[in-house]
């Protein structure tokens, strides 16, 4: 069973920053891709940033370019998304994926960006 939580969320300034963690429980972590989704109010969900299962590609979306980081510990499970300058129209809910063969999906966390 594999599961996804992610946690990091929160309030924050423009210009602020926020680090988002997905924690990944079950077998074979270092086998998926994995990837970053946001979903803003009334919007569709979209991808935010990609990385292979080995770490070695990552790809973004055009709005978060040069702004965003995604990276991945897997010795530790884990996938960060290092979120800087930090834009009101980031603010949206944050979801975690896992893929290998089928999609995995987290809970998803808040991001709101706002003075």
């Amino acid at each position: 069973q594999v599961q996804l939580v992610e946690s990091g969320g929160g309030l924050v300034q423009p210009g602020g920053s926020l680090r988002l963690s997905c924690a990944v429980s079950g077998p074979f972590f270092s086998r998926f891709s994995m990837g970053w989704y946001r979903q803003p109010p009334g919007k569709e969900r979209e991808l935010v940033a990609h990385i292979t299962s080995t770490g070695d590609e990552t790809n973004y979306a055009d709005a978060v370019k040069g702004r965003f980081t995604i990276s991945r510990d897997n010795a530790k499970n884990t996938v960060f998304l290092q979120m800087n300058s930090l834009k009101p129209e980031d603010t949206a809910v944050y979801y975690c994926s896992a893929r290998l063969l089928r999609y995995y999906w987290g809970q998803g966390t808040q991001v709101t960006v706002s003075s």
